[in-house]
Parts: structure tokens; sequence; C-alpha cells
């Protein structure tokens, strides 16, 4: 097995239960951090991604086992792996790891300190708890999904951004990071419930205010950030691509009209809403009339807020970015590096991602801290090979 890497969470172990989607995002958060994680894989019935795995970012530095955890050794070998281990990140359904023999009180019972992170979209307990969902379906519940999209135009999806990995994975983290603290005073582990209508929700928490301060609308498109101001836009260039504005303040707005060659005594007023198409049919015909590499030289070295919007292709080569170290670049490819920074407890590169080559599980789960590998292994449950 691979030596301790360097980084804030060195030293700690991680099981990740295999799924989709946020679990397996915060389990690289918790790699690329230093922590070890051990990701088990299911023998079957589970969904894969279809991502080539030389690409698979999101299972960079974990070593990875296959258990069936239907068999009826499946349970010995997860509890011989949670009591050595400082977190269990559960991505099934509501009481699944209940009917395998494996649920929170068992684990706790094996490892009192042990935080146990449990996944869902819906949570563990409510109406919707045991109904099958993804991110989109999760977002239609909270408002977020209504609330995006231009004026008189369907609402439009935010990748898996806000669902999947801001409302789902970033609260997962927090909430057994905070658990973890919490238990290394009380030595009491405990079950974090990381929801992603939770989260999602809670991100909400601005939009929410300025609704019922009556700064929000319910119709999308016509506030302040949800591109109803002509002054928090995208404009097409004359070549197709596009700039983005988000000149709110008025000395960046100022900025804004003086790149753009246009004088405030011949425009409406910024805060006039009656006046924002004027404003918006004169900020696209301007920012028509060049390309986008042109517009961006003309702002580069402004406070204007406005920006080139990049491609995935792209972004990687900003030179901002590049400075920054912000991607990894390895063999012509780009992947995200490791965030965010730290000043003392730097972590090292994460591993490649790669196809995955073997080992003797048995070194595996010696590796692991399992007291009788051999023992485990003589179940069945377990394959007789590990990937890393």
């Amino acid at each position: 097995m691979e030596a301790r890497r360097s980084g804030p969470l060195s030293g700690m172990r991680i099981v990740e239960l295999g799924g989709i989607g946020p679990v397996p995002f915060a389990g690289m958060y918790f790699a690329d951090l230093g922590a070890e994680v051990l990701r088990i894989d299911r023998q079957q019935g589970g969904f894969d991604m279809p991502i080539d795995p030389r690409f698979d970012t999101l299972q960079r530095g974990k070593q990875r086992i296959t258990v069936d955890l239907k068999h009826p050794g499946g349970a010995q070998a997860l509890l011989c792996l949670v009591e050595q281990s400082d977190v269990l990140l559960d991505s099934y359904r509501p009481g699944v790891l209940e009917r395998l023999g494996v649920g929170p009180q068992v684990c706790l019972e094996r490892n009192p300190r042990l935080v146990i992170g449990r996944m869902t979209g819906w949570g563990q307990e409510g109406p919707l708890a045991q109904r099958a969902g993804h991110d989109p379906t999760y977002l239609a519940h909270t408002g977020a999904l209504h609330a995006i999209g231009r004026a008189g135009g369907p609402p439009q999806l935010p990748l898996s951004l806000v669902g999947d990995f801001g409302g789902g994975a970033m609260y997962l983290i927090s909430g057994v990071l905070a658990a973890l603290w919490e238990a290394g005073r009380s030595g009491q582990g405990q079950v974090v419930d990381a929801a992603i209508v939770d989260g999602v929700s809670h991100l909400m928490a601005s939009p929410y205010s300025l609704f019922n301060g009556g700064a929000w609308t319910d119709e999308r498109g016509t506030n302040l950030i949800d591109s109803g101001a002509p002054f928090v836009d995208v404009y097409e260039t004359s070549d197709s691509r596009h700039m983005v504005v988000a000149a709110l303040e008025p000395q960046f707005y100022a900025q804004l009209l003086d790149g753009l060659g246009l004088a405030v005594a011949d425009l409406p007023r910024q805060w006039d809403q009656d006046g924002w198409p004027q404003l918006r049919e004169t900020f696209t015909a301007v920012f028509g009339s060049r390309t986008r590499d042109e517009w961006t030289a003309v702002f580069e070295d402004t406070d204007a807020c406005v920006a080139p919007v990049l491609s995935m292709a792209e972004a990687p080569r900003s030179a901002h970015l590049a400075a920054r170290g912000t991607f990894i670049e390895r063999d012509g490819h780009h992947e995200p590096a490791p965030a965010p920074r730290f000043s003392r407890t730097t972590p090292g590169e994460p591993p490649a991602p790669s196809a995955p080559y073997e080992i003797p599980a048995a070194q595996a789960l010696g590796a692991w801290g399992a007291a009788d590998p051999d023992a485990v292994l003589a179940t069945g449950a377990v394959l007789d090979r590990v990937r890393v």
C-alpha cells in the first residue's frame, strides 16, 4: 500500500461505501488533504458513471476493494475495517446498512469514536426518504431550480454543482469534520445525516433573505443577480463567444461604462428598472461589436468586474489559474488540484487517476488494520484482489 501522504488530514482513516456523485467526491476531498481512504466497491448491482478510469478524478488517491455486503461474511469484513477507521461514508438509501447488519448502532458498538456520514438526496427520514432521485429532483423541491433561468423561459439545470456537490458533498464533508472535532473532545462518534435538500436549502439563505424582505421576486430572471439586471449578465461577442458582467457597485459600473465607451448622461440611471431594457439593448449591441479577446484586453486591467467566459478546455490555460496551480496537468490532460490551500500542512500532489491495478487483498486488509486478514478473506465476501 502507498505511504502516508502529507496534508492536514494525514493519519485519518476513512471507509467509503461505493456510489456515484457526492460520496466519491467527499472521499476524493479527504484523500486530497492527506487522509487514507478505502473505497468499498459493490460486487454487483451498482451503477458506475461511463468514465475512463484513467481520468476518473473522483477516485484519485483511494485504495479500493470489492466486498459483497449481502454475503454472510460481508458484515464481518466491513466491521473489521470500520473498527480501525475514523469515518464511514454511507452512500446507500436509508435503512440499507441496517438490513445488511452494519447499521450505525452496530458500527458504533465496534468503534464508539466512529463518525458515520450518511449521504442521501432526501435525508434519512421524511415522506420521500425511500424515493429514488437525482440532483435535479432534489433541486426542484428547494426553490433553487425554479430560480435559475431566464425571464420567460424554463428553469435551467446548473450542472450538478448546486445539488450533488455543493448542497450534498460539501455539507457531508463539513458535517463529518464537525463531528470529528466533537468526537476528539467527547470520545463519542455520531451519525451525520447529510441530505441534498437540506444543503441546497441552506445555500439558498441569501436569496430567501432577499425574498422575505421583498427584494426578490419568485419570477426567475427578473432579480438583481439572476440575469434580471443588465449590469449582471452575459453578453455575446462578435465571434460568438461571451463576456460576463457583474458591475454592481457604482464605482465598478462607472468603469464598465468607460470600457464600453458609453457616457452616463446618454443612458438611464443604473438602478432605474424601467430603463433596464434600454441598458440591456445598448450593452448587447456594444459587446457584439468586438471579439471576446478584444473585450478581454479592454477590461483586464480594470475593476469593472467584466471577464471572458472560458470553456472547460480553456480554463486551465488562464494565466491566473496557471500561476496559482489551480489545475494539475498530466500527459496533456488537466484535472483540478486539491483545494483549499494550507500555509503549513500543504498536501502533496495527489496520485493520478488510473485504471486500477491489483495487489493481494490480504495485504490491503492487513495494512488497514484488520486483525486477521486471512479469516476475513476466508468468508468469501471479499474478492481475493484489491484495486488501488
